[in-house]
């Protein structure tokens, strides 16, 4: 699926073979024909017995003869092989998926008929991503923004919405392709401390992979270590740059090549970033993020490249309990490769890049919590309108 065709875009020994060494002769042979001694030969003699008695007469042995050299053989006239070269290592290239709010649940005062739930009792739990399980299934990593709760704990949060569904939920997850969640966002303890903790027990019991707030995780995909952040940013605004720098230190003293951040942030319904979304998604860069999404508005936002990175402000949402029948159902899957040579991340936004326009429905007319992928000219629409979004990104 093509992309937008315009993004904001604000920076840009050799080894010598021995040879055999033929065998000493013995010191003493017969001569073939034997004859007597020159007078020159003589005379050596008569010089060598008297250089040794000299040395006798004086209380020393005399020295040894030197050893006569080694027999050489001449070079053989092959050159000698050359050292075999090192092959370059082959570039690992890895597929990353991203959504956005994902709230597999619902509110205590929702009509419980028309809830996520009763599609779940009706349907089944691998109805609701069974229309992009393709696509999650086809790439390397799924990240989705978990909003919500997975407890069966009654002490409901004093606020207007608290979201919850059944710990067995995880299996919409899994059976549609997802391998990873941000926890950090203002629906994690709908229900208390203890609701946050039964979420994460229920979603890594299930092999999921989960990370937010001050803890990361570090996965390795085809060999390659890729760091994951979430920040939450609500609560403390652009204070939390604290934060995102510890995360980011952590996950790199882990060895981390490629790291992705995930934002809960912004001001919902409004489809662009403010100043500190863009403040934070920018040091997020220049800290080393290989990539910044970003979810909380409930809308889509635009995407910006930043020093060669993509800044995904808002997904929108996804599978979302939090509403029967949202007036924008225009949601995105965004999907980007990632190419590691030689410990070196190369980063290519015109061709690395996959925007897949969708619906979080399969029905135009209410919220059946089943996104589909859209096409034709509901494609262009969506598209068309990310680009006028990521258009109007100011700084």
């Amino acid at each position: 699926m093509p992309g937008p065709h315009h993004f904001t875009d604000s920076g840009s020994a050799l080894m010598e073979t021995k040879k055999t060494q033929p065998p000493r002769r013995p010191r003493r042979r017969r001569r073939r024909n034997p004859q007597a001694l020159p007078l020159s030969a003589l005379l050596a003699v008569a010089v060598a017995l008297a250089f040794s008695l000299h040395w006798v007469t004086n209380g020393r042995a005399a020295p040894p003869s030197p050893a006569a050299p080694e027999p050489t053989t001449a070079a053989s006239s092959a050159p000698a092989p050359s050292a075999v070269p090192e092959p370059e290592p082959e570039p690992v290239s890895f597929t990353v998926s991203c959504v956005g709010d994902c709230t597999l649940g619902t509110d205590a005062y929702f009509d419980p008929s028309t809830s996520l739930p009763a599609y779940a009792d009706k349907y089944g739990l691998d109805y609701f991503l069974s229309n992009v399980r393709g696509v999650f299934t086809a790439d390397d990593l799924t990240i989705v923004n978990f909003e919500g709760t997975l407890t069966r704990s009654a002490a409901r949060a004093d606020k207007t919405y608290a979201f919850k569904g059944d710990p067995s939920y995880t299996e919409i997850l899994t059976s549609g392709g997802v391998e990873a969640c941000n926890l950090a966002n203002n629906h994690s303890h709908d229900y208390g401390a203890d609701s946050y903790t039964d979420t994460k027990t229920a979603l890594q019991g299930a092999g999921l992979t989960t990370f937010g707030y001050d803890e990361t995780a570090v996965l390795e995909i085809n060999g390659v270590k890729v760091g994951l952040v979430g920040v939450y940013e609500l609560a403390k605004l652009e204070g939390c740059a604290e934060d995102l720098e510890a995360a980011m230190a952590d996950v790199k003293a882990q060895g981390a090549e490629v790291i992705l951040v995930s934002f809960h942030w912004g001001i919902e319904r409004n489809y662009l970033p403010n100043q500190a979304q863009i403040s934070l998604a920018h040091r997020a860069v220049d800290l080393g993020a290989s990539l910044v999404i970003g979810h909380h508005p409930h809308v889509l936002q635009g995407i910006e490249a930043y020093n060669g990175v993509n800044i995904v402000y808002s997904l929108g949402n996804f599978c979302f309990g939090g509403n029967k029948n949202p007036s924008d159902k225009d949601t995105l899957i965004y999907q980007q490769t990632f190419t590691v040579r030689d410990g070196q991340v190369q980063i290519d936004l015109e061709n690395g890049v996959n925007l897949i326009p969708c619906s979080l429905s399969s029905q135009s007319s209410r919220n059946d919590y089943r996104p589909t992928p859209a096409s034709g000219s509901e494609a262009e629409r969506i598209l068309d309108k990310l680009n006028t979004y990521s258009q109007q990104i100011r700084h």
